[in-house]
């Protein structure tokens, strides 16, 4: 994972906004941009979008997904969960275009827009919360 979307929501887990998205170059610089996203924003949980074949299986990059997420529960004092995240790539990008995105500001944006609804999906699944 190159290029990782962020997202926050209110104290309340009712709006989601989405945060420039963070270009992965190392495991420590991605680790020091999380803790300073963790601390501007006082969450209390990191969600972590889990890739998904679309009949549910895990691939390569569902590995991925759940080596960092591990990585990141021993490494923050919060909890850190995976959320299914098919399709929202392509939710990301249809919402983008729809509030009139060009296809470059969708490109740049698509990540963020992307971890918004996989937060969103998170909270709203069976009203779920992290505290």
């Amino acid at each position: 994972m190159k290029r990782i979307g962020v997202a926050v929501c209110d104290e309340t887990q009712s709006v989601t906004r989405t945060l420039p998205r963070i270009e992965r170059a190392s495991w420590k610089k991605l680790l020091i941009a999380v803790k300073d996203i963790v601390k501007d924003s006082d969450a209390v949980g990191l969600v972590i979008g889990l890739p998904l074949e679309s009949d549910g299986s895990e691939s390569e990059m569902s590995a991925e997904a759940r080596r960092m997420a591990h990585s990141f529960a021993l490494s923050l004092s919060i909890p850190v969960v995976l959320q299914d995240e098919r399709v929202t790539s392509y939710e990301a990008k249809g919402r983008l275009w729809a509030a009139g995105a060009s296809i470059g500001a969708a490109r740049d944006a698509v990540d963020s827009e992307a971890a918004s609804i996989i937060l969103n999906d998170f909270i709203t699944d069976g009203r779920r919360s992290i505290r």
